[in-house]
Formats: structure tokens, C-alpha cells, sequence
């Protein structure tokens, strides 16, 4: 009995032993062990992706050496907007980018560049394209009157800064004196505002004057049509220093007296001199 039972489960064990494991076999069946990876594939199963990932990255060389190598991406010239008296030329000079490559053009120092100037109010800068690599847009500031000292005429705006002369402005109140120790010719010299204020109230006082003079003690005057010297001092209140002048001048015409200098300044203490007096 016992004998049976041993040849049935042997038997049964051989009928085991040839039974085939229970693994799927589908497509990728004879793809061998070593070829297979979590997740993917490894190999040449899809050798299509290198061809095009190294024609991109030649590409893209090529691309770097043309961006790095053609004249055509320097800065050479650049396009200027909004100028009326700085000339094209004159804002490539204060840009300093001639031959500089345009990718490595920083646009916020190159405003700051050009707002160095005296003449410039405002600068916005925009990178551009050939021929033209950078377009400037130009506010320049405008002059409220000309100045001549030293010799040398300059134009002066409502800020007091100093400007060089573009051309002859008729309708700009010329005024002439050392208005500062360092001398005005010099773009880095401010007028004080006082001065160019004190000036333009004059100016629109008397319109017929055409210049006026500038004393460091006195302030600004101008001659009188009688012949005599009239100082009126700088700053705000030219309208009553006016007053007092006129009313000074109508007391001496009626006690028939002929002034040299008359002096309202200080309007609290007007003064007048004649010829022989100290």
C-alpha cells in the first residue's frame, strides 16, 4: 500500500516539473532580460531619437558662431529719436558701445551714458536690429536764456544748468557777467536758479530788453533809456522791486535830479548815486 502512494506522488511531482511558468508572453517575448529596464527600454529599441537631438545641437553651434563671428551683430551705429539740437553722432559718442557686441550692450548704462550730457533731459534705450543695433528716444532740455561770460556764450535752462550754444536764438534774454567763481563755460557749472529766475521775471516785465548785466553784489540790471545803471537784485519779487524802482525815478525826474545808479536790491533800503558821489 505504502508503495503505491510513492509511485502516485511521484508521478504527480513529474507532471508538476513539466509544467511552464505562468509569465505573459506577448511582443516584447523575445526581447532578452538584459534588454529590459524599469520603466523603458534600453538599447537601440528607438535609435530615431539621436539623429535629430545632434542635428539640434549642431544647429545651435552654428547658430552661436554666426551670433559671435558677424560683423553685423556689433554696434556700429544706432538710431535717434526725439534730438533737436544733438546730432546723431554726438549721442553715439555719449552711448560708448562703438564695437561692442549687442548681447552684452547694458541698455540702463548706456542711459546713464548719455544723461551725462547737460543737454539731455531724458533717455529711454531699446536694443534694435541691424544696421541700426540700439534706438535711443531723446528728451533734451530746452534753454530759458543765454549767458556770455568770459567771452563765451552758453544757454542756460530753468534748473540753471548750463548747455552749450546751438544757434542764435533771438528771443532768448542774453545776460552777461561772472555769475559764478568757477565760470560758467563749463558744462559741470550751474547758474543759481535765483539768477535765471530773477532774470526771466525781468524779462517778462520789460520785454524790449534785449541783455542784462550781472553784479555777484549787486544782482542783475540792465542801463536805464535816461542813461543810468539799474540794479534790481536776483530771485523772486522783481514785480515790486519794479514798483519801487519806477517810483524812484518819477520823485528824482520832479527834483530834477540825474541819477548814475539806481539800486533796489534790498526794496527795504533803495538807493540812488549821481555823478561825484561815493
Amino acid at each position: 500500500m505504502a508503495e503505491r502512494v510513492s509511485g502516485a506522488g511521484s508521478r504527480e511531482s513529474q507532471r508538476r516539473s513539466a509544467r511552464q511558468p505562468g509569465i505573459w508572453r506577448g511582443p516584447l517575448a523575445g526581447v532578452a532580460r538584459a534588454e529590459l529596464q524599469h520603466g523603458g527600454l534600453r538599447g537601440t529599441v528607438f535609435p530615431g531619437w539621436r539623429l535629430p537631438s545632434a542635428l539640434i545641437t549642431l544647429l545651435l553651434v552654428a547658430a552661436l558662431v554666426v551670433f559671435f563671428n558677424v560683423d553685423v551683430f556689433y554696434v556700429h551705429s544706432l538710431r535717434v529719436e526725439g534730438q533737436q539740437y544733438l546730432t546723431r553722432e554726438e549721442v553715439f559718442a555719449l552711448a560708448d558701445v562703438a564695437g561692442q557686441h549687442i548681447f552684452f550692450v547694458n541698455v540702463d548704462a548706456v542711459r546713464e551714458n548719455i544723461l551725462r550730457s547737460s543737454s539731455v533731459a531724458d533717455a529711454q534705450v531699446h536694443p534694435g536690429w541691424p544696421p541700426d543695433m540700439l534706438r535711443i528716444s531723446l528728451e533734451e532740455r530746452q534753454p530759458a536764456l543765454a549767458w556770455e561770460e568770459s567771452g563765451v556764450t552758453t544757454w542756460i535752462d530753468l534748473q540753471g544748468r548750463v548747455m552749450l550754444q546751438r544757434e542764435e536764438r533771438s528771443d532768448l534774454l542774453l545776460g552777461r557777467g561772472r555769475a559764478s567763481p568757477g565760470g560758467l563755460p563749463a558744462p559741470s557749472v550751474a547758474l543759481e536758479e535765483d539768477i535765471v529766475n530773477g532774470a526771466l521775471q525781468v524779462q517778462g516785465l520789460q520785454p524790449e530788453l534785449q541783455e542784462l548785466s550781472y553784479h555777484p553784489d549787486k544782482g542783475l540790471g540792465y542801463t536805464a533809456a535816461g542813461g543810468w545803471q539799474v540794479w534790481l537784485g536776483s530771485g523772486a519779487g522783481m514785480a515790486d522791486r519794479m514798483l519801487i524802482y519806477e517810483a524812484l525815478v518819477g520823485d528824482l525826474s520832479r527834483r530834477g535830479i540825474q541819477p548814475l545808479e539806481i539800486n533796489v536790491a534790498n526794496p527795504h533800503t533803495p538807493y540812488y548815486t549821481v555823478a561825484g558821489s561815493q
